[in-house]
Order: C-alpha cells, then sequence, then structure tokens
C-alpha cells in the first residue's frame, strides 16, 4: 500500500461536476492497493495517516496529528501510485493490485479508517475524479507499507 498524504486547508474531490467528498484543516490521502495488502498493513498505515504529527502547535512547531486538531480526511483511490517508470516514455501499471482486489482492498481500508476517525470521505474507486486542493506548508508526505513494515507481509 501506498499513500501520499497532503497536509491541506481545503481539498476536494468532484465527479461529472459533483463535489462526493471534501475535507477542511486536515489531509488528503492518495491511496495505491499492492498486491496481497492484509489488515497489518491497514492498521499500520491507519496508525501513521492518523497520527502523524505534521500540524503545527502552539508554538509553530508540528507536533499535532490530524486526530489532535479534530481536523478531516480525503481518502482517494489512486492506482497511479504503483506506476513503474523505469523503462521507456510510458508508465507501467501493472506492480500494483489488480482492478477487482485494489477495490476490495480499498473498501476494506476505508471502512476501518472510518471506523477509528468518523472524520473521514471518500472519492470513488474507479470514477474519473478531479480532485482540488489547497496544500498547506507544502507538506507532502509519502508512505510506503513495504518500508514501514520492513518488507512485503
Amino acid at each position: 500500500m501506498r499513500v501520499v498524504l497532503q497536509r491541506v486547508k481545503y481539498s476536494s474531490v468532484k465527479i461529472e461536476g459533483k463535489i462526493v467528498g471534501k475535507t477542511e484543516n486536515g489531509l488528503l490521502a492518495l491511496i495505491g492497493m499492492n498486491k496481497g495488502d492484509s489488515k497489518a498493513v491497514f492498521d499500520k498505515m491507519l496508525d501513521k495517516i492518523t497520527n502523524l504529527r505534521i500540524f503545527e502547535d502552539e508554538k509553530g512547531k508540528m507536533n499535532l496529528s490530524v486526530r489532535d486538531i479534530d481536523g478531516g480526511i480525503l481518502a482517494v483511490p489512486n492506482f497511479t501510485l504503483y506506476s513503474n517508470c523505469r523503462h521507456g516514455r510510458r508508465p507501467d501499471f501493472a506492480a500494483g493490485a489488480k482492478p477487482d482486489e485494489a477495490k476490495k482492498s480499498f473498501e476494506e481500508f476505508v471502512s476501518l479508517l472510518k471506523s477509528s476517525f468518523p472524520n473521514t470521505e471518500t472519492g470513488v474507486f474507479g470514477a474519473d475524479m478531479q480532485i482540488e486542493l489547497l496544500n498547506d506548508g507544502p507538506i507532502t508526505i509519502i508512505l510506503d507499507s513495504d518500508e514501514l513494515m520492513g518488507g512485503k507481509v
């Protein structure tokens, strides 16, 4: 599982011009699913996303998490996070989970995320989405479960 986290003042996802998910003062999480992602991976990534201290405290230090600031999370599926650009000029997207597995995994992860962090909204798996955001900082963090878990679980 790979996640690109962006600290945002505002983010939204639209499908056919209609907002289907949004958040203010929180995180935009672009989420790519890998083959064989497990509950252990989901639990670790959920903990990192919701507890990573990337928001400023009263002294201007990044000591607060999205939980601490009572922020929101916009979780958006993004299969291109597993693109391979090593050869040629056209990305290869075969490295990540196949669409059926990725959709099931994304939905399972979002269910866990929402149960742990209710102020979560989402994009729609497989849809043509337009993302709007105001990056705050900018603060952008890349989380890769293979790195966090010390190898594939």
